[in-house]
């Protein structure tokens, strides 16, 4: 991956065209199954961007509870795209709404001209918070047509759309059908230092690269992170290795006690009596663990192996780093 950055061939990806930035971009679109993208330095900003086509100020727009976009964007969602965040309860699964309840929360098509106008639905596939749950294509589909059906527009989050992709066996394009853009990232499973984008159509993607010039996100040599970004694409086939990773350190934790549903992808989260104690712990052993939905998150990756799995449940096992 450093190689290809080293030797990127670059030009100017704010003026006119950076050659390797816009190979990425193609291949991403046509990977996602989308007709244009646009590559953006992290996912936030790919959907602080799509927010920001979509919306316009005061707009409603509803997501599972937890998404990323309500919980970890730090409320740029209403702070700069102008939404008002509404959390749809996961009553189909875990990340997942019914039918039902996204049609409720829409409810009806013309209000009082004082009521909240609600515009649009943001899905997220893989749902972080909910452990790398995943959407299958049946009710991604249930919840598109309730949603186009009231007239609301779809962006899907899809930071971690190639592991859900490879947890279901089939293409990241079939996870997108009908959505009016997507986001996915480079920099987590995959492995690139920086990156994301953001997909659409042409003219979704047009307005899109308008806001992230206003938001800072333009570069200039790209291709050099872009390459990094192509060389993570190729390694989509390595993901599996993850999500069985996952489930070794999952079924291990569950041995000790943990309280642990097996995962679908590569994150599991803990249910521990007290979550500041348990990473502070866990840190004094070496083991480098997050706070997700009052839960210990553990992610596994490319440059964690199944030996330093097996390690990891050693020093839990143990009490000891040693």
């Amino acid at each position: 991956m450093r190689q290809a950055m080293a030797t990127a061939e670059v030009g100017d990806n704010v003026i006119d065209v950076d050659p390797t930035m816009e190979a990425l971009e193609k291949r991403a679109a046509k990977i996602l199954g989308m007709p244009a993208a646009l590559w953006t330095p992290s996912g936030t900003m790919a959907n602080l961007i799509a927010l920001s086509v979509h919306l316009k100020r005061g707009d409603r727009f509803l997501a599972p509870r937890g998404a990323h976009v309500l919980t970890n964007e730090l409320g740029s969602a209403a702070w700069l795209a102008g939404g008002m965040p509404d959390p749809l309860d996961h009553d189909a699964g875990p990340g997942r709404p019914t039918q039902n309840t996204l049609a409720a929360a829409i409810g009806a098509a013309h209000g009082p001209y004082y009521a909240l106008r609600t515009t649009l639905l943001c899905l997220e596939n893989t749902h972080n918070a909910a452990g790398g749950a995943v959407i299958p294509p049946h009710e991604h589909a249930q919840l598109l047509a309730t949603a186009k059906q009231a007239g609301l527009k779809v962006h899907l989050d899809g930071a971690r759309i190639w592991h859900a992709a490879v947890s279901l066996g089939v293409p990241p394009a079939a996870l997108t059908v009908g959505v009016d853009s997507v986001s996915a990232c480079f920099s987590k499973g995959l492995g690139a230092p920086v990156g994301s984008v953001v997909a659409g159509s042409a003219h979704f993607i047009e307005q899109a690269r308008r806001m992230r010039q206003m938001l800072g996100g333009g570069v200039r040599q790209g291709g050099v992170l872009a390459a990094a970004c192509l060389v993570g694409l190729d390694r989509i086939g390595d993901l599996p290795a993850s999500h069985d990773n996952a489930r070794r350190l999952a079924a291990g934790l569950a041995e000790f006690g943990w309280r642990v549903d097996e995962p679908e992808t590569n994150i599991v989260l803990a249910g521990v009596p007290d979550l500041p104690m348990a990473l502070n712990w866990l840190s004094s052993l070496g083991v480098l663990a997050l706070p997700m939905a009052g839960k210990v998150r553990f992610v596994t990756h490319r440059d964690v192996s199944a030996d330093e799995i097996d390690e990891t449940l050693r020093r839990i096992k143990n009490g000891s780093a040693a």
